[in-house]
């Protein structure tokens, strides 16, 4: 079992964080160690796999929230593991509680906030990123929770890179000309720059933010990558908690 491990947020002994490859599944599985309910993978595959992974994150299938992810830009603020509902981002001050996002090509975004105890997790494709979902996350941090940006550790996941997302005329029409790459009359789009835009327009500082050079498409060996291989794509999970006693 491969898990990623970013070191922006090594130095923060408080926070258990994973996100999970391909790597450790059984190879003649369709899906590849496969972390959703919902692509047609058998379910006592699915459990199996995220009980294994939240084992080595010190967590299991009871201390973990889920969200139904539906491209769109609402925020839940949750205390309670399990199912939380539609949403696209989900923060809690909860510890012991980890925060799941689901991903097979689109930049799954987490947030540490050192002073209040917050996390966050955001998934980000383009539509949530039209929307600005990662922007809005951080300035309800700021509203509600009054976060500094200056308390804000953020890792931006392995998702697809530009080179290999292409969108169409009318998807690059809502994106400005810095997340975008036109050649030959086609738009490549830069999901994982344009969230990294967005944290330093919130005034979080760059060494505080670890963005993933790690291609899902490219490396679609040890990463689920829908674009490279459409329904018969599992799903990864990435997972942010904070260790404590309640």
């Amino acid at each position: 079992m491969l898990i990623l491990k970013p070191h922006i947020f090594n130095k923060f002994h408080e926070i258990s964080f994973g996100f999970i490859t391909k790597a450790g599944g059984n190879k003649n599985d369709l899906f590849h160690f496969n972390m959703s309910y919902n692509i047609g993978d058998k379910r006592e595959n699915v459990v199996q796999n995220r009980a294994k992974f939240f084992e080595q994150l010190g967590l299991t299938n009871k201390s973990v929230a889920y969200q139904k992810q539906v491209h769109e830009d609402k925020i839940s603020v949750i205390e309670n593991d399990g199912n939380c509902g539609e949403s696209d981002a989900l923060i809690t001050t909860k510890k012991n509680l980890g925060l799941a996002i689901s991903t097979a090509d689109c930049p799954a975004i987490f947030i540490y906030d050192r002073r209040k105890k917050i996390v966050c997790g955001v998934h980000s494709g383009w539509r949530g990123t039209s929307k600005r979902i990662l922007e809005k996350t951080v300035i309800k941090l700021t509203d509600q929770f009054n976060s500094n940006p200056a308390d804000l550790y953020c890792y931006i996941s392995p998702s697809i890179s530009q080179v290999n997302y292409e969108v169409s005329e009318e998807v690059a029409e809502q994106f400005n000309e810095k997340d975008l790459l036109k050649k030959d009359g086609r738009y490549f789009l830069d999901l994982a720059g344009a969230n990294y835009r967005m944290l330093i327009k919130c005034g979080v500082g760059k060494s505080q933010i670890q963005v993933s050079q790690l291609c899902t498409f490219e490396f679609s060996s040890v990463f689920h990558s829908y674009r490279r291989w459409g329904k018969e794509s599992g799903r990864a999970l990435a997972v942010i908690a904070m260790k404590g006693y309640e």
